[in-house]
């Protein structure tokens, strides 16, 4: 069978580890042997490469065509208007790639199903471009794109709409399939097929050598993720009072990292916290080896790969009780759910990890149990149906647009 994957998540020689996850799950799908996928991955569109626009500027530097994994990816610029954008972002994303689409098909791949990730805009903007060129859509769902777009009126009925015309959805959990049943799509289009872990990349390693390579002492616990309030990173610092004798990393870039400083330095706490800046996901095993625990206080997540990757790693996890990761910390050798999303939470629950803390090796075969098997065979079942039956929808779900 013969995919378009389409989403404007997806990693670029600019920025490789940017919607890493979509191309991962996309790697193993491939490994079947019974796919073949070309991808588009649109970017914004700006006008300059001056490093003083962030990331517009690194955008910008994208190429138009690169070739990953033996993958052949596109992406296509659209254009990004201010204080409007969020409305128009749907339609302005599949106007600029219609051009690129068809070239693909003219050049011989003519695609059965449009694979899409991340519901809005690019689950919407997949739905339009499958009415334009007569192919199913499915959807997956991954998080923010289901549990905040929706709060807004306009999104949320694009959303609606998107959902009502795609020939079939996927979540990354089973929390977020639940709460698209609550906005009124019907459960029987909807399947969860969660996120798998890459367990040849992220393996158990020599750990006192890890530590010993890295300057890391006494007991450390890293949190990984961008710098942004949703990540809470700033509830991690605030917990290390309470913690006197724990060290943290934190792993990601972002806007909030001279407001961490800040705080660190106000709580007393700077001398025990270390900034890792952006760290390549080749090089992230070697501190979730060298780390005694990590942490993950964010107040929102479809399936965060990061726990996964830990566990993978035999590192024990502490984790806010949030959407799908009540599904990944599910017993105790993968780790400790904080019973509140508050420092003292966190605190509270690093206390308990210690009080019980699990033999690597355990945590290690509990992350085996989330391979990417089932995720892939969940796939091709779903795109084999849809192939099959032409992306027909069950009666009275398809919406006018």
């Amino acid at each position: 069978m013969k995919l378009l994957t389409f989403s404007s998540l997806f990693p670029n020689t600019v920025k490789p580890s940017h919607g890493i996850f979509v191309e991962t799950r996309l790697r193993y799908l491939l490994a079947s042997g019974q796919v073949e996928s070309k991808v588009v991955a649109p970017v914004p569109w700006f006008p300059s490469q001056h490093p003083r626009f962030g990331d517009y500027a690194a955008f910008s530097k994208v190429p138009a065509r690169e070739t990953r994994y033996d993958i052949e990816v596109t992406h296509p610029r659209y254009l990004v208007i201010p204080k409007v954008g969020m409305t128009a972002a749907p339609w302005l994303m599949a106007q600029a790639c219609k051009k690129e689409i068809g070239r693909i098909i003219d050049e011989g791949y003519d695609f059965d199903v449009i694979d899409a990730h991340y519901f809005y805009p690019d689950g919407v903007a997949a739905a339009m471009l499958g009415k334009y060129f007569n192919k199913p859509v499915v959807i997956t769902a991954r998080g923010t794109d289901i549990n905040l777009i929706p709060q807004f009126t306009l999104p949320r009925k694009q959303l609606m709409w998107a959902a009502n015309n795609a020939a079939g959805m996927i979540t990354v959990c089973q929390a977020l399939r639940e709460e698209m049943i609550g906005l009124g799509i019907p459960g029987d289009r909807i399947v969860a097929l969660r996120n798998g872990v890459d367990l040849q990349r992220f393996v158990p390693m020599d750990r006192a050598a890890a530590r010993a390579q890295l300057g890391i002492d006494g007991f450390t616990v890293i949190s990984v993720g961008v710098l942004d309030p949703r990540k809470a990173h700033d509830l991690t610092i605030g917990a290390l009072p309470m913690l006197p004798d724990v060290k943290l990393l934190i792993a990601g870039i972002g806007p909030e990292r001279k407001k961490l400083e800040a705080l660190a330095a106000s709580l007393g706490v700077t001398d025990r916290v270390k900034f890792l800046g952006a760290v390549a996901q080749t090089e992230l095993k070697h501190y979730y080896n060298a780390a005694d625990a990590m942490i993950l206080a964010s107040s929102r997540e479809g399936w965060a790969n990061v726990l996964l990757e830990s566990m993978a790693c035999g590192t024990p996890v502490v984790a806010s009780n949030v959407w799908g990761t009540p599904e990944v910390v599910a017993r105790p050798e993968a780790g400790v759910l904080m019973k509140e999303r508050t420092a003292k939470g966190i605190a509270d629950a690093v206390t308990e990890l210690r009080r019980n803390y699990p033999d690597h090796a355990a945590t290690r075969r509990y992350a085996e149990g989330f391979s990417w098997d089932d995720t892939t065979n969940g796939q091709l079942t779903l795109f084999s149906r849809i192939i099959n039956s032409r992306g027909t929808l069950p009666t009275g779900n398809r919406a006018v647009a």
